[in-house]
């Protein structure tokens, strides 16, 4: 007998459910999409790149596409709205980022991009608990993901637009698991560490641990099958990074420091 239960009902069986993955053009999304597909899920890809969620549809028969702007709050709704009429989903991933790195130090603070991150990688998610929440609630099952990032753990070089959005958006699942979990939702959240997307591509700096896709992809479902709640990859270097969020304030400044500069 188990000492400790999952977090949320295992999910398994992908087979005639019906998963909305929102940031599904390319990278992770994309990726997830497709090993949902390959499980048997009724998968609706979103992004702004319609072409690429097309794309998408001809390689993968019987899903659907829905071009959306994640930062455009009426179009959340309206795809919500559409979404519903067929059926209500019983899997969401919100995959929608936005990367660009960015320090203090360098005099290169772009506020205007700063709050493209914040309306991409977070308000984006809040938009569709508008859209959602209230239908899955009375439905009274579902499970909702948040793809968010180890660099939310603790500030980092280049993080400086990136980091904070992600902390919140693991605050934000952390906190609607303790709220929904009476009502028979759940919540997971994804922290990856390095995956190779378009979002990284741009990095200048070795980055250990880099993964493909198609394996952070594995490791979400493998996440999902287990009922677990964070769901972090690949753990080789996660497990170093949750050490260094538990590390105290003056050894982690100076070991980010002196690993860093």
């Amino acid at each position: 007998m188990a000492i400790f239960k999952p977090f949320n009902p295992a999910q398994a069986d992908w087979r005639g459910k019906s998963v909305w993955v929102i940031g599904a053009s390319s990278g992770i999304g994309r990726a997830t999409a497709s090993a949902l597909h390959a499980q048997g899920a009724r998968v609706t890809v979103s992004a702004r790149n319609g072409a690429a969620l097309e794309a998408f549809v001809q390689a993968h028969p019987g899903s659907h596409a829905l071009a959306l702007d994640c930062t455009d709050r009426a179009a959340v709704l309206a795809a919500a709205r559409a979404l519903q009429l067929e059926a209500l989903p019983d899997c969401v991933l919100y995959c929608a980022g936005h990367y660009q790195a960015m320090r203090a130090s360098a005099m290169d603070v772009d506020v205007d991009d700063m709050l493209r991150h914040l309306q991409v990688n977070y308000q984006g998610a809040l938009y569709l608990l508008e859209a959602l929440l209230p239908a899955l609630r009375q439905r009274g099952s579902g499970h909702l993901a948040f793809v968010s990032s180890v660099a939310g753990y603790r500030g980092l070089p280049n993080s400086l637009a990136y980091g904070p959005t992600k902390a919140a958006l693991t605050n934000l699942a952390e906190n609607l698991y303790l709220d929904l979990q009476a009502d028979g939702i759940g919540v997971s959240v994804i922290n990856p560490g390095f995956v190779e997307t378009p979002l990284t591509a741009g990095n200048t700096f070795t980055m250990p641990g880099l993964i493909t896709p198609a394996q952070a992809a594995q490791a979400i479902l493998q996440g999902w099958a287990q009922g677990a709640f964070e769901i972090h990859f690949p753990k080789r270097f996660t497990w170093w990074m949750k050490a260094l969020r538990a590390m105290p304030n003056r050894w982690y400044f100076f070991l980010v420091r002196k690993t860093t500069q």
